[in-house]
């Protein structure tokens, strides 16, 4: 985006973004572009796309227009200097990983990542990657975690399910004082509510698919470049890359090795209903984080809820790290059951609330998260992270607060 569109607020500057460039006809969208091949009449401006030295698209494996808008979108809510979108959350996070990362190379991550990203590095793991895990709230731990061959450290801003919050600035700081590369995945806040930039972080990751998408119909992730980190320090970027200006060797590394080699792109369709769908996000995330915080304060007041996990409870171990980084807490909490009480039998008895493994919806999710989507992890490795057979994590969405409590209410006090 330009000079003056950079000043201008956040949900002015995603809805007026497709029209910094030109679009046909006048269409406030940026259109779909279903092609695969692009064609040039010059060889030469042909040879420069490919070579990197001019703008333009060499094959359909390496982005589409529609995407490209999507990135620049993205890239302007986190205030960075360059995207790559992907299929999903996981590609974008594998891709950083295969393109930046090599044999004997070490990375320090959070031992409360999500499942699914453990089970990915796990794989990595199995293939040769060094990855340590290490408590992220307190950058002590990550201090320890760190050798001579750390090449990047990577956290996420509220842990999926019970909510931990990394200890970020303190982290970045500790990165930019080793010439370390900080990784920060803000899926669960979005920027809407944080913009890792400002505590130091190189790149960021976010599913796409949840909160800036919204809705629920299409899956998709994205790698943003801050600028903030200096690539020429980097020992792993390949010289046919450098013909870049620095600041954007890390992200043409990711899109070359990542996205190209890989495979991982991301369609012009899923593209543009995520386009469409940011456009809302400030919007939908103050609804979706009043309803949270609501129901997180009713359910932590009632006889049969044991704990509740969310960052904007007081009681939230990291509530004041929470309160001072972002503007808002979040839309997932997650809270143990009372003794005696059957998990399933309560989810069964909730009418609104949709009984569903993702999240950022528009709707209100619920799932329970031993039995399903941190199953495959096993009873010991749950048990570490505190994850108890009765753990029910919700979702909030942008329904009226009073239906949700009263939902959750006779859930939990009726017959």
């Amino acid at each position: 985006m330009n000079d003056t569109s950079s000043k201008r607020g956040f949900t002015t500057a995603i809805l007026h973004s497709d029209r910094e460039s030109a679009i046909e006809h006048g269409a406030l969208h940026k259109p779909l572009h279903l092609s695969v091949a692009y064609g040039y009449r010059d060889a030469r401006e042909l040879a420069a796309v490919f070579q990197g030295r001019a703008q333009g698209y060499a094959y359909g494996r390496q982005g589409n227009p529609t995407a490209a808008a999507l990135e620049a979108k993205v890239t302007a809510m986190e205030e960075g200097v360059a995207s790559v979108s992907f299929t999903t959350g996981m590609a974008a996070i594998g891709a950083i990983m295969l393109a930046l990362t090599r044999e004997a190379d070490h990375v320090v991550a959070s031992q409360f990542l999500f499942g699914n990203t453990v089970s990915m590095l796990g794989t990595l793991t199995s293939h040769g990657a060094n990855i340590d895990y290490v408590d992220a709230t307190e950058v002590a731990a990550v201090e320890r975690g760190l050798t001579a061959d750390t090449r990047l450290v990577f956290v996420e801003t509220i842990a999926n399910p019970r909510t931990q919050v990394a200890d970020l600035a303190r982290i970045g700081e500790l990165c930019a004082s080793r010439g370390i590369l900080f990784v920060v995945d803000n899926t669960m806040t979005s920027p809407a509510l944080f913009r890792p930039k400002a505590v130091g972080a190189g790149l960021v990751v976010n599913a796409l698919t949840k909160y800036i998408g919204g809705h629920g119909n299409a899956l998709g992730g994205c790698v943003t470049d801050t600028g903030l980190f200096d690539w020429t320090r980097y020992p792993n970027i390949a010289e046919s890359y450098k013909a870049q200006k620095p600041s954007l060797w890390g992200i043409q590394q990711i899109r070359k090795k990542g996205l190209r080699d890989w495979g991982g792109t991301l369609s012009a369709e899923q593209a543009h209903h995520i386009s469409v769908g940011a456009e809302t996000l400030a919007l939908r995330m103050e609804r979706t984080c009043a309803n949270a915080q609501s129901l997180a304060d009713t359910l932590a007041a009632h006889p049969k809820i044991r704990n509740v996990y969310y960052p904007g409870l007081a009681t939230h171990p990291q509530h004041g790290i929470a309160k001072k980084l972002f503007s808002g807490f979040g839309g997932l909490f997650s809270f143990d059951l009372a003794d005696g009480i059957d998990c399933f039998e309560f989810l069964n008895k909730l009418k609104i609330v949709v009984l569903s493994s993702n999240l950022g919806d528009n709707r209100t999710l619920a799932i329970p998260v031993a039995h399903t989507i941190f199953w495959e992890m096993g009873a010991e490795r749950r048990a570490a992270m505190g994850i108890a057979d009765s753990l029910i994590r919700v979702s909030c969405g942008i329904e009226e607060s009073d239906d949700l409590r009263a939902d959750f209410l006779q859930a939990l006090d009726g017959d």
